[in-house]
């Protein structure tokens, strides 16, 4: 910590540069907070000529408020996607009608979605019949007859 004594309030300009500086080359918003903390500890410790040790608490202090402060002002807000189900495709399927590949016989059968078959299970049904998804199941799609209630 000598250090901080002969640089003395400089070496809080340069640690703010240095986060602000990381702050443009690490995503993420946080290091900006770290940076404004170091800037106004920097500006605040000739005021009242705080030796390291305070420096560093200050440092400290004002570091969680600007984390906090930064965190109400700026809240995360996740985008929202164009393609919601991207890595949940059978849950894409809840609610589309497909034509029976192989029979419903013994609840299990099989239904082609798109360039894939899919297992089914449901009530008995000949193949050829329309069946409406209802749920998913690992890789097993619930379904039911369509016009069948609900």
């Amino acid at each position: 910590m000598t250090l901080l004594a002969e640089i003395g309030i400089w070496i809080w300009f340069i640690v703010a540069g240095l986060l602000l500086l990381g702050e443009l080359l690490l995503p993420g918003a946080q290091l900006i907070w770290l940076g404004v903390a170091a800037l106004a500890t920097g500006l605040v410790v000739p005021l009242f000529e705080i030796g390291w040790q305070g420096q560093v608490a200050v440092y400290v202090v004002l570091a969680f408020v600007m984390l906090l402060l930064g965190r109400r002002l700026f809240p995360r807000v996740p985008k929202a996607s164009d393609r919601p189900f991207l890595n949940r495709r059978t849950e894409a399927l809840i609610g589309r009608a497909f034509v029976l590949r192989e029979p419903i016989a013994g609840g299990v059968g099989q239904v082609r979605v798109d360039d894939t078959v899919w297992r089914v299970v449901g009530e008995d049904c000949p193949a050829g019949a329309r069946v409406i998804v209802t749920g998913v199941d690992g890789a097993t799609l619930k379904v039911r007859p369509e016009g069948a209630a609900a």
